[in-house]
């Protein structure tokens, strides 16, 4: 299942579909959805998110345990640095391991201080590349430690994030180079909203991986989609979401298309956002698509 999910990732058109489990005892919801829409069967794996803005919901690797047997498609399990020391992380690890959950996002978190949670604390003793030596550790069978387990974990395979704009382009490829370097086989953006500055990372993250020769040559590139549809979201993204750039052109076409209506509002933004993914498609057919679980929205970018 996951050698294939690397295959495509290197070879092919390779599309994966975010899923946030939600402030609730189930994602039998979720699981639903994607079931009525047949989504399952137009992408290639699912992703969970990991309690994002420090946010309490439903456990990430949990439910990548329940999407994957569901729809028998691989799921990337998101695991944040914020809220686990060595210990726990190589625990989590463990247990996904047992029961085939083996592509891990590693994320360094957001920040404790925004949780809806009173008085709580992150642990961060590290960044997310902290998670990707664990994971190579582990994948030479051997816990962060050096202690050799009894038995030895099947594969592990590594996904890590980035921003998807930055002022000093060379702060970027700095981390692509970190990403690399620490071994993940793919990395996501943040959401992509412009071809041009699509372009401008590829060839970042393509100078950085020619530098080696071994299986860091093959890492990928994997860009973030975010659909947007709404005036609000467009200058929320722009105006308080570091490493995220929305043309000004967006903005001012919504805003247009605001005057005149929700519908007017959503066909405009349906209409930039097709565009921008056929666009990204042509440019390198590599996407992670982020809705926060708007799935009729998902199905109608992929119909």
């Amino acid at each position: 299942m996951f050698e294939e999910l690397i295959e495509k990732l290197r070879s092919d058109r390779y599309i994966t579909l975010e899923t946030t489990p939600g402030h609730e005892p189930t994602i039998d919801n979720i699981i639903q959805k994607i079931s009525d829409l047949k989504l399952h069967k137009k992408v290639d794996a699912f992703t969970t998110t990991d309690n994002p803005l420090a946010k309490l919901k439903y456990n990430s690797i949990l439910a990548a345990i329940k999407l994957q047997q569901t729809f028998k498609k691989p799921v990337i399990a998101t695991m944040s640095m914020r809220d686990r020391n060595k210990i726990a992380l190589q625990s989590d690890l463990l247990g996904a391991n047992d029961f085939d959950v083996r592509a891990i996002l590693a994320l360094t978190g957001d920040p404790a201080k925004i949780s809806d949670q009173p008085n709580t604390k992150g642990c961060f003793e590290g960044d997310s590349s902290l998670l990707l030596d664990i994971i190579k550790c582990f994948n030479a069978g051997i816990d962060y430690a050096g202690k050799e387990f009894k038995i030895k974990p099947k594969r592990i395979y590594p996904f890590a994030v980035s921003n998807a704009y930055a002022k000093n382009p060379k702060t970027l490829q700095k981390k692509f180079k970190k990403k690399i370097e620490h071994g993940a086989l793919g990395v996501i953006t943040q959401p992509v909203f412009d071809p041009d500055n699509a372009k401008r990372l590829l060839f970042m993250f393509n100078q950085e991986r020619a530098q080696y020769e071994n299986e860091r040559s093959k890492a990928q590139l994997i860009f973030g989609f975010f659909p947007i549809t709404r005036l609000k979201t467009a200058q929320f993204l722009a105006s308080h979401v570091p490493g995220i750039n929305v043309p000004r052109s967006w903005i001012d076409e919504l805003y247009k298309a605001h005057k005149d209506g929700e519908k007017k509002e959503y066909e405009v933004g349906f209409a930039l956002s097709k565009t921008l993914f056929e666009e990204l498609l042509s440019i390198h057919p590599k996407i992670h698509i982020m809705t926060a679980n708007r799935f009729e929205l998902a199905n109608e970018i992929l119909s």
